[in-house]
């Protein structure tokens, strides 16, 4: 197979918007490596019939080791293998619901639940509404199959904090390999997906180069991306770490591989991103005056935006930490976005790619969601992350006396942060987003299993702190009756 090499310009490729962006593209036949497809059977088979920690590190290695450029076409619908392995996981969760009295999702719905829900039906909705094809519908339901399907099926998978645990480790040896493919292109500028012959087996074949740096992707869609991937394991991987002594092999594994992702990609995004997360693991001893540091935050960004001749959001156009990055491009979707943001409030709009050169490659979580889908969704969009962050702030203060659970709560709010910072300067469009679902599974499972001190009568202690009561692995036992945790049928935070 022929080496080609591409040299990646600061400024965003200079080309028109791609016809089939539109509608998000697709190939016309089928196409799927035997190897990959063999693989995902028996990934599959573990998946619908083994135990749920089985069936979840299955799942979460499928997903994000194999390309999603592996595709099967079925009936003029794309079903990229991780959409194939949410089929089996939806069939596993309708056994359990039909084999089973319990809950699917471990403590009931929650507010989370519900953002992550209404962002999906809405983005959907709203795209069928903006394009008004066939097409569309066809396209908004399989978005609504990956992102619905892979939420859900991570909050029934990971249920209580043990489950939060074994997740960190199976995603550690999986960054292991992630890291190893990624080291490999850096050593011989050769990507080994691209023999799996998949849809975009040019691209894997490609050397990128931005300023005589090779840009590792490994089995992501693009090299920010898993350098975005990687930025965000490393904070749970120390949380698995201050967790769990048993695990701090696996975790200091992750950490490392974590590490040499984020660097191999060679992009700002991720090193602002690897910064976020070890600068938030870093303020634990200010845990105390988060509220001081927020205000003092927003305070200096209206004043800077007060003085500065420019909006303080072109501050994004000066930041370059590793050479050659399209800051101002970065500056610019989002400026054009708040611009002109009665274009696409109602539903979105088709019209982004016109408001500049290049605008249509929309690299900002928050634009993209904007811009695409409309002021819902990106509400709904933003909800996620705040309801995020408030949970991780319940889970450490309920866990008052477990410096260990404190520690690992504040770990997935650090990735959540990192996250945060990323979505800036990336859209997740690629098997990524598991990853971003199941840190908001594992933040509603620390969350929800918090026990809860009682009084002499469990109705004072259900009145004095009705959101913290307990949600247990979907199974009440005896032991859950127990005066030192509340039953589920007493939490007030249901919907």
């Amino acid at each position: 197979m022929g080496l080609r090499i591409v040299q990646l310009v600061p400024a965003v490729l200079f080309m028109p918007e791609p016809i089939h962006i539109r509608l998000g593209g697709g190939v016309s036949d089928s196409v799927v490596s035997p190897i990959v497809l063999g693989v995902v059977l028996i990934a599959g088979l573990f998946i619908c019939f083994s135990s749920r920690n089985k069936a979840l590190a299955a799942f979460l290695a499928g997903a994000i080791l194999i390309p999603e450029d592996q595709v099967l076409l079925i009936g003029g619908a794309h079903f990229p293998m991780l959409r194939v392995l949410l089929v089996f996981g939806i069939i596993r969760m309708l056994r359990a619901k039909i084999s089973s009295k319990n809950e699917i999702l471990a403590g009931g719905w929650h507010w989370l639940d519900l953002a992550v829900l209404l962002y999906a039906i809405f983005t959907a909705v709203n795209g069928v509404l903006l394009y008004r094809e066939s097409a569309a519908v066809v396209f908004q339901f399989g978005n609504l199959l990956t992102n619905l399907g892979a939420y859900f099926l991570l909050r029934y998978s990971i249920r209580g904090v043990e489950d939060v645990v074994h997740t960190l480790r199976v995603l550690a040896y999986v960054s292991v390999a992630v890291a190893a493919v990624m080291t490999l292109e850096q050593l011989t500028g050769r990507n080994p997906y691209a023999l799996l012959g998949g849809a975009n087996a040019w691209w894997y074949g490609t050397v990128q180069l931005r300023e005589g740096k090779l840009r590792s992707t490994g089995s992501f869609a693009h090299p920010i991306l898993a350098g975005s991937y990687g930025a965000m394991m490393l904070p749970m991987f120390v949380g698995l770490w201050w967790k769990d002594r048993k695990s701090r092999k696996q975790a200091g594994l992750g950490v490392g591989a974590a590490a040499v992702i984020a660097l191999a990609a060679n992009s700002s995004t991720c090193l602002l991103g690897l910064m976020a997360g070890v600068l938030a693991l870093c303020l634990w001893p200010l845990r105390h005056r988060m509220r001081l540091i927020r205000w003092g935050l927003a305070l200096m960004l209206v004043s800077l935006h007060l003085v500065m001749k420019a909006p303080v959001w072109q501050l994004i156009s000066r930041i370059d930490l590793a050479g050659g990055s399209s800051s101002d491009h970065r500056y610019q979707i989002l400026n054009q976005c708040i611009l002109h943001f009665s274009d696409w409030a109602l539903i979105g709009t088709k019209d982004f790619g016109s408001w500049g050169f290049g605008l249509w490659d929309l690299g900002n979580q928050y634009v993209f969601v904007a811009d695409t889908a409309g002021f819902i969704p990106l509400v709904a969009f933003m909800a996620m992350i705040v309801f995020g962050f408030k949970y991780v702030g319940r889970a450490r203060k309920a866990s008052n006396g477990d410096k260990k659970q404190q520690l690992l709560a504040w770990a997935l709010g650090a990735s959540l942060f990192s996250n945060v910072v990323s979505f800036f300067g990336i859209s997740y469009f690629d098997q990524t987003i598991v990853v971003w679902y199941g840190l908001l599974a594992m933040i509603s499972a620390v969350y929800l299993q918090q026990p809860v001190a009682k009084t002499t009568k469990p109705a004072e202690a259900h009145i004095a702190a009705p959101e913290l009561a307990y949600a247990g692995a979907g199974e009440l036992l005896e032991s859950d009756l127990e005066p030192d945790f509340e039953p589920r049928e007493q939490r007030m935070y249901e919907i």
